[in-house]
């Protein structure tokens, strides 16, 4: 009787306990093991069988699988990268598109491609648009021109008219590629399917045409838009100034800049759009008339960034105009945009270039006793001219004032190898001493071919 008892007590304490572990770990099984396990079944319908698995899927899910795929089942797992990507509560991001062709090294086995198409078409699955889309993504990321189009020819074996979504992704690549006569033909054959080029469309062609210098051409297709009713945006009016200033056509970029001036909100010129033509106008060696466009920027309530800044500095210091240089800092710096540290910064950079050291050299100490902070590019190459100049004991002079500045802690560890290394080539070995020792509190390696010789120095002192 009590031993009937105990085991009906035994079997109501521990039967159910053992179900519920086994349910607990048959749904605690990662989502990305369900679907590899799926992948190695290599049942005929693959997409209906990935289906029937209702799990979460998340990106480390999808990059998980890939893994797993990447050493021997690269089109099973870009099967399933394909139907992720279509799924309603999943979206590749970009950086996915970027890991997949890295995992399965898509860029350097373009056949891969073809090769995913065709298991769709031997064993009959069924593809939508959205599927074609994916590979075509991965084509893009992989600059995979001549794969695209193929994909493009086949949709109609498989079924599938192709959208404007798609003829632009195929433009796309053949305008990197600077294939633009297999670009436009392209563009010309959407209109004979029934399709329209949209305003995606025209700012590949055009920005195409202008990368392979062919104004004319990209002249010719943005009037096209106009006269379809399209009003550019400032991409597209962007990509043609551009254009016109590479190729130095500096008239035609100034009326394409006031057109945009005088447009709509959504063309008017922005930082980028000025500072390309302030850009042209400066390595044509006209600082004066890249000043006016500056001005001209600042009125239409656009104000210049750091490039922007550079670039005059450059062309004025290589006039020999460092003092309009100078005092440019103050217009710039009440715009807001830039602060007064950088201005200077960027100021003392262009005349290291110029070979102005001396000039950069009052301009850094004054920026010290002012109170203002340096960027940490300026701090080290200001140290580093002197010092391949043969003037290492007046980098270690500056290298106190930043000292004593409390900004020491930008100077790099090559920076600091190359001072310790020309003061003591040049005998200067108290100053060698002082700098060894401070590198030495710091945890900075000795990086110097005379590396040994010097702590034997220190060891000695």
């Amino acid at each position: 009787m009590l031993r009937s008892s105990v085991s009906r007590l035994t079997a109501l304490s521990f039967g159910p306990k053992t179900n519920k572990l086994s349910t607990l770990q048959l749904t605690t099984v990662p989502p990305a093991e369900q679907f590899f396990a799926q992948l190695q079944k290599h049942e005929a319908n693959l997409e209906k069988a990935l289906a029937s698995i209702k799990t979460r899927i998340d990106h480390s899910c999808v990059n998980e699988v890939l893994r797993r795929c990447a050493a021997d089942r690269s089109i099973l797992g870009l099967r399933f990268f394909i139907w992720a990507g279509i799924q309603s509560n999943y979206k590749h991001s970009s950086h996915m598109y970027r890991k997949a062709c890295n995992i399965f090294r898509i860029p350097q086995n373009p056949g891969t491609i073809l090769d995913v198409i065709e298991s769709y078409r031997v064993e009959e699955c069924p593809v939508n648009l959205k599927s074609v889309k994916v590979v075509l993504n991965l084509c893009r990321e992989a600059n995979l021109a001549n794969e695209a189009l193929w994909v493009l020819r086949t949709m109609g074996d498989l079924n599938l008219g192709a959208d404007t979504v798609v003829y632009n992704i195929v433009i796309r690549l053949f305008c990197q590629k600077g294939d633009m006569d297999t670009a436009e033909s392209l563009m010309r054959e959407m209109g004979s399917v029934g399709l329209y080029a949209d305003m995606i469309t025209f700012m590949e062609m055009i920005k195409g045409f202008c990368d392979a210098g062919k104004l004319d051409d990209a002249s010719k297709l943005f009037e096209e838009l106009k006269k379809q009713g399209c009003v550019p945006n400032v991409v597209i009016f962007s990509a043609l100034l551009d254009g016109f200033c590479k190729k130095a056509n500096l008239e035609k970029a100034l009326e394409l800049l006031s057109e945009m001036e005088q447009g709509d909100e959504d063309c008017r010129p922005n930082t980028v759009s000025y500072t390309s033509v302030i850009h042209s106008f400066c390595i044509q060696g006209l600082p004066s008339n890249a000043l006016v466009v500056l001005d001209r920027m600042i009125n239409h309530g656009c104000a210049p960034n750091r490039v922007t800044v550079r670039v005059l500095f450059d062309a004025l210091c290589a006039d020999g105009r460092e003092k309009e240089a100078g005092e440019l800092i103050d217009k710039v710096v009440a715009c807001g945009s830039v602060s007064i540290a950088d201005c200077n910064s960027c100021l003392i950079i262009s005349l290291i270039r110029k070979e102005k050291m001396e000039e950069a050299e009052r301009r850094f100490r004054l920026m010290l006793r002012l109170g203002m902070r340096p960027d940490r590019m300026t701090c080290n190459v200001i140290l580093s001219e002197l010092c391949s100049k043969g003037r290492p004991c007046d980098a270690f002079l500056i290298f106190k004032e930043i000292e004593r500045a409390g900004f020491s802690a930008f100077i790099g560890y090559d920076v600091f190898s190359a001072l310790l290394m020309g003061l003591y080539e040049l005998e200067h070995k108290e100053e060698a001493l002082i700098l060894a020792k401070l590198m030495l509190d710091r945890g900075i390696k000795i990086q110097t071919p005379r590396a040994d010789e010097i702590v034997k120095f220190m060891e000695k002192r």
